[in-house]
Parts: structure tokens; C-alpha cells; sequence
């Protein structure tokens, strides 16, 4: 057991005491690491290894206290100076061994500065930071391995992502303008990075698990993107294979369910309150979904056929059209307010709800925090919106198929649709 009152009196006769014996620690980590991954030289010809990587993190500890007590330069000149006796090995090393790389460099600095965090008073931190860098270090092969399967357009997608959410948001003013206050540029800009967020990460759990296991697994992450992409898409393939038939009015059930997981998503992010009155009926429409679609695909579990819906890891012009339809319902939503009262909101709702959920969702449950409209008026349309859509894109399907996926795909679209209605006459 450990003896916290001797420790305690240690630290007081001796500061430091546990911080440099955390930063000998941190050291030998990245030591061991890197001693690893040279286990097989004689010695003397690694440059270096544990033992050189704990002392070096314990020197940066003692850098601090020396800094603190004789000068401030001693932990920058220390640095240094370690940095240059560690290029100084490694360009002697060059002349035996075709190696350019400076991750070891970097290794027994960053030894040294887990070091200094500590006896700086950081140990979590310096922990922490070691624990990653470690583990960064380890990984060389499966890092090297997911850069070769990197794509092009993957990587423009990401800059992008970057791009609209660190660099164009903050920038943007947090403030209402707008007819009566109802558009907040920075909450606008923020939910289009959400939707393009939610579009890249559905893509990229699809391209890193695999989107060829199977209908059911490419519908669910679909759901998270573009449920009507998935459901053209399927609804031509049922219209080429008809044996696919049951499989893929399951796909399209699970695509058109997350689609309400989704809009829950939006509500808690937005509106919490919303969420008290949406999470029964939402809840209820997607067990009505989900229920068919397990069903079918145990019946059928023994076909296997699957594309990813989309080949384009951000949309981000669709995500900026849906910024676009999001202020123009803002808009719409207040002067249709003004003139109809809750009717109009329930008729922009059913409007928006062919071509669009997100739109509304956002536009409603931002009304409903301002308390422009009340929570149930919002809960309302936000159902009213996703019934039609769900309806409307089971009547493409219809279409696009010729009816090879009718029965299976329109009774549950139907049922869930009239159970959302009937929890929100009892709730409201």
C-alpha cells in the first residue's frame, strides 16, 4: 500500500522530487519506443535509445529548475543545445545508413519538453502529450498505410471541412439581423459546417469500414448523408435486379429511419426543450422503419450487394444550398407567421418537406428558442416535414422501380407517417 503521508513528506523536504521522477518517466516511454524499434542493433549503434530518452526528459526537468534558479536561458540554451548534438548524430550516422528521416530527432526533443512540462507543474498534460506522441511514433506503418489509401478528392474534402469551419466561421458576426431579428449569420454558417460535417463523416465511415459488406451497412451511413440519394439509387437497382428487391426496400427503410435520429440531432444541438416534445413521436416513426427493415433483411440475410450512394466525401455546394433554403426559410417562416399564424408555419413545413428536412429543422427549432413560435407549433411542422418527404421519396421510388419494391417500402412509410400524427394529437 501506498504510503501518502511519507510521500507528502519527501515533496516537502524535497521539491521536485516527483516531477523529475515523472519527467525520467515520460522520457523513458518515448524511449521505449523508440528502443524498440531498434531491439535488434549492437550497442552503440543506436544513437538514441531508452535510457538516453529517460535521461534527456529528466534533463529537461532539471532545465526548469535551473532556469527558475540561475538564469532563464539555461532551458532554451539546454534545448539547443541537445538539438544540436542530436543532428550532430544523426548527420554522422547518414555517411553508414541511407536513412533522412528526423523522426528521431523530433522523438528526443519532444522527450525533453514532457520533461520541463512536468517539473513545470503540467503533469497531466506532459502525460497525456507523451501518450500520443508514443503512440503516434508506433504507428509509422498504419500511418504510411492510410496515406497511400488517401485519395485526392479526400484530401481536398478535408482542406475544405477546415476550411469552412476554422478558418470562415469564426470570422462571421454573432449577432440577429435580418426581418425582426430572425438571422444570425455565425448560427446559419455553423449549421451548414454541421450538415457538411455529418455528409463527411458518413462517407468517410462507409470508405474506412468498408462499403461493399452489404446493402443494410451502406444504407445506414447514408441515412447520415443523403437518404434520398440512397433511395434513386436503390430504387434503379431494384428496377435491374428484381431478386434485390426485398434487401433493398430495407435499405431504403434504414436510410429513410436515420433520417429522424438525425433531426433529434439537430434539436438537442439547438433547441433542448424542442427535444422533450420530439423524442416520443420521432422515436415511435423510426421503430415503425426500422422494425419492416430488420425483418426483410433477416428474411433476405443472405444477399450481398452494395455501392456507396455517393463518391464525393464533402458536398459542400450542396451544403451551401441548404445554408441558402435555410435563410429563405427563416425568412419566409416569419411573415408567413405574421399572416397566417401557426397555419403558415405548417404550410411552409409540408412545402420544405418535399426537398428537405434539414432546412426546416434548423429554421424551426431556431424559432422555437427565440420563442418566436412555441415548441409544440415547431415539433409539429418538424413532423409534418419529415412525413412528407419520407412520402415523397417513397413515391419516386414507386415510380423509378415500377412498383418491384411497393408493398415492403409503402406500409411502413404509411403506418410510421399516421403513428407520428397520432403521438403528436396525444401529446399536444
Amino acid at each position: 500500500m501506498v504510503n501518502f503521508e511519507l510521500l507528502n513528506l519527501i515533496s516537502a523536504q524535497h521539491p521536485y522530487v516527483f516531477e523529475l521522477a515523472v519527467a525520467l518517466l515520460l522520457g523513458a516511454l518515448v524511449g521505449l519506443q523508440r528502443g524498440w524499434i531498434g531491439r535488434e542493433k549492437q550497442a552503440g549503434e543506436r544513437i538514441a535509445g531508452l535510457r538516453s530518452h529517460a535521461l534527456v526528459g529528466l534533463l529537461g526537468g532539471v532545465a526548469v529548475i535551473l532556469s527558475d534558479r540561475i538564469t532563464f536561458w539555461f532551458l532554451p540554451v539546454t534545448l539547443v543545445t541537445i538539438a544540436a548534438i542530436a543532428i550532430s548524430a544523426y548527420q554522422a550516422r547518414v555517411a553508414y545508413v541511407q536513412n533522412f528521416s528526423i523522426t528521431g530527432i523530433i522523438g528526443l526533443l519532444l522527450a525533453f519538453c514532457f520533461g520541463a512540462l512536468a517539473v513545470s507543474g503540467e503533469l497531466v498534460l506532459a502525460a497525456m502529450a507523451a501518450v500520443i506522441a508514443t503512440l503516434t511514433l508506433n504507428k509509422k506503418e498504419e500511418i504510411h498505410n492510410a496515406l497511400r489509401q488517401f485519395q485526392e478528392k479526400e484530401l481536398d474534402a478535408t482542406l475544405k471541412l477546415l476550411l469552412i469551419s476554422l478558418v470562415i466561421l469564426p470570422v462571421l458576426p454573432d449577432q440577429e439581423m435580418g426581418p425582426n431579428n430572425v438571422l444570425n449569420p455565425y448560427e446559419i454558417w455553423w449549421m451548414v459546417v454541421l450538415i457538411a460535417s455529418i455528409s463527411f463523416v458518413g462517407y468517410f465511415s462507409v470508405r474506412i469500414a468498408g462499403a461493399k459488406k452489404g446493402i443494410l451497412f451502406t444504407s445506414l451511413f447514408a441515412g447520415l448523408c443523403s437518404s434520398t440519394a440512397l433511395t434513386l439509387h436503390f430504387a434503379r437497382l431494384s428496377r435491374q435486379k428484381k431478386e434485390l428487391s426485398p434487401l433493398l426496400s430495407a435499405g431504403i427503410l434504414i436510410a429513410c429511419g436515420t433520417m429522424y435520429p438525425r433531426i433529434l440531432l439537430y434539436c438537442l444541438v439547438i433547441s433542448p426543450s424542442l427535444l422533450n416534445t420530439l423524442i416520443i413521436p420521432i422515436t415511435i416513426m423510426t421503430i415503425f422503419l426500422y422494425g419492416p427493415a430488420i425483418y426483410l433483411s433477416f428474411q433476405n440475410r443472405k444477399t450481398s450487394c452494395s455501392q456507396p450512394p455517393s463518391q464525393n466525401p464533402l458536398d459542400l455546394k450542396a451544403a451551401i444550398v441548404l445554408g441558402s433554403v435555410l435563410v429563405v426559410v427563416l425568412v419566409l417562416s416569419e411573415y408567413l407567421r405574421r399572416w397566417l399564424g401557426d397555419s403558415g408555419i405548417y404550410l411552409l413545413a409540408a412545402a420544405s418537406g418535399i426537398t428537405d428536412v434539414d432546412a426546416i429543422t434548423v429554421s424551426l427549432s431556431r424559432l422555437s428558442v427565440t420563442e418566436t413560435i412555441t415548441a409544440e407549433v415547431a415539433a409539429t411542422g418538424i413532423v409534418i416535414a419529415a412525413s412528407v418527404n419520407n412520402l415523397f421519396k417513397t413515391s419516386l421510388a414507386l415510380v423509378i422501380s415500377k412498383n418491384n419494391i411497393s408493398t415492403s417500402l409503402a406500409i411502413p412509410m404509411f403506418l410510421s407517417t399516421l403513428s407520428g400524427f397520432a403521438a403528436i394529437w396525444f401529446l399536444i
